[in-house]
């Protein structure tokens, strides 16, 4: 059985009924009854139905007792796997009958007696399957992603985009495979794959709708080719797969939980591919000269410069007390990703929403697009109602079109970067309308009322998610592909 999800407290009423499961099955294995059994141990043979039943937990004292009676040991009595088949059924179905679809129904819960047929609770449990699959879909609306990503970005914010848990979880796990120091080899990550039980494949027919594909059955990570541009990516689409396993993902129920998978498994590649104890040395080693620079942490670590930006938003505030900003910026000022914990002024939807904002035209991650050399990074201070921020900015390019990826610190905390020398200078008055969204009275004046313009309307804001416990993603379509490479 999985482990529960970081962050996600077990359920104590499915573990104590595993564990009524498991003292009725060793009863029964000696052919006991619960008479019997109570007197052995000195407790009622209703106490014991209580505790069978996981309406009661137990002493320590009465589980060795019931042990030795029984002739197994403690560990046997308090494993989290079901002792059979007919058990995993009524735990799976307790567990169904919790979930948040089925209490919304109002109706009473199926009760489990002798008499209902284990085919009776596969098709019960198969009924809870479809109706949690259609309030999973019902949810997954551009809307229901938007609300989601905005709630996990807030708990983020809280938490300094700062996991410890995983981050302890990847130092172990690189430790065991005999990394050190240096960037991360992809032989480095096949070793990590291996101790898992895991082999790494690369294969040219991946589903267009998939980056990777676990084979939980022959232990195969499925990739594309390693010859494909940006092969560093390689590594972290192996590490992120790898994650699911390590932090005992289940199928998402949610939308919210899919995104909070995702999140920690980026998470867990970024702790392997920038480990934090060379992290923070690195960034710690930088500040005491009076050098901090995205570029040079990218080249020591040999990740992206995007990979670089987004690992120093989970250290520096933690380690170097520097809160910051972080934002992935289109060629057409939209915000594609964002982090921040210094109260940059950003814009915001009336959900909330960050994402698909238009920035101010006066920040650097849009003057950047400007430049006539675009090979190295533009410095900029831009003055803002929260204060003034100084920035540097690192533009790129891709099928897409062009994009930004900017880092940015408030102006006490130039003086630690390099680039602080530079002279250009910004102002915004973001929100008001007035600093870049109105256009000049003179303007308008001349040309209200005499223009039309036609909008390019995106089709994809009023379409729903595919249906599947994986949102984005067709299970027939991996399903074949398993199939085609089983054997």
């Amino acid at each position: 059985m999985s482990s529960p999800t970081p962050g996600t407290a077990p359920n104590p009423r499915i573990e104590l009924k595993t564990l009524g499961h498991r003292i009725r099955h060793y009863r029964l294995a000696r052919d006991m009854t619960l008479d019997e059994l109570g007197a052995a141990v000195g407790v009622a043979g209703s106490q014991l139905s209580l505790i069978e039943n996981g309406k009661r937990e137990p002493k320590l004292t009465l589980l060795q007792a019931i042990a030795e009676v029984t002739d197994t040991v403690v560990t046997d009595l308090i494993s989290a796997e079901p002792p059979n088949r007919r058990a995993a059924l009524e735990i799976e179905l307790e567990r169904a009958q919790q979930s948040h679809s089925f209490l919304q129904l109002g109706v009473p819960p199926l009760k489990v007696t002798k008499g209902l047929t284990d085919e009776a609770i596969e098709t019960v449990l198969g009924l809870h399957g479809e109706l949690q699959r259609r309030d999973r879909e019902a949810n997954a609306t551009p809307e229901e992603a938007r609300r989601a990503n905005t709630e996990l970005r807030l708990r983020m914010r809280e938490l300094n985009n700062y996991l410890p848990d995983i981050e302890q979880l990847a130092e172990k796990q690189l430790a065991a495979a005999g990394h050190a120091t240096g960037a991360l080899t992809h032989r480095t990550v096949s070793i990590m794959a291996e101790q898992l039980g895991f082999d790494l494949i690369y294969v040219n027919d991946l589903p267009t709708s998939t980056r990777s594909i676990t084979d939980l059955e022959n232990g195969r990570i499925y990739l594309p080719p390693a010859s494909i541009p940006g092969g560093h990516g390689l590594r972290s689409m192996a590490l992120q797969a790898m994650a699911h396993r390590l932090l005992g993902h289940r199928p998402p129920t949610s939308y919210a939980d899919f995104l909070q998978q995702r999140l920690e498994i980026n998470y867990y590649a970024a702790c392997c591919l920038v480990p934090e104890t060379n992290g923070v040395a690195f960034l710690q080693g930088a500040k005491k000269e009076r050098n901090l620079a995205v570029e040079d942490f990218r080249d020591a670590f040999g990740v992206t410069h995007e990979a670089a930006s987004m690992r120093m938003t989970n250290l520096m505030t933690q380690h170097l007390d520097m809160p910051l900003h972080f934002l992935r910026v289109g060629g057409q000022g939209q915000i594609e990703r964002v982090y921040e914990n210094d109260d940059l002024p950003l814009p915001q939807d009336l959900t909330g929403a960050v994402e698909g904002q238009i920035v101010c035209r006066r920040f650097s991650a849009r003057h950047a697009f400007e430049r006539q050399n675009r090979t190295t990074e533009h410095y900029q201070y831009t003055d803002t109602p929260a204060g003034t921020y100084w920035c540097a900015t690192q533009t790129g390019s891709r099928d897409t079109g062009d994009f930004s990826i900017t880092v940015g610190v408030p102006f006490d905390d130039a003086k630690w970067w390099r680039g602080r020398e530079t002279q250009k200078r910004a102002q915004s008055t973001c929100p008001d309308e007035s600093c870049c969204r109105r256009p000049d009275p003179s303007v308008t004046e001349r040309w209200s009322g005499k223009a039309w313009p036609s909008a390019r309307v995106h089709t994809h804001i009023f379409s729903p998610l595919p249906r599947g416990n994986f949102p984005g993603v067709a299970e027939s379509d991996v399903f074949e592909f398993l199939e085609r490479h089983d054997g």
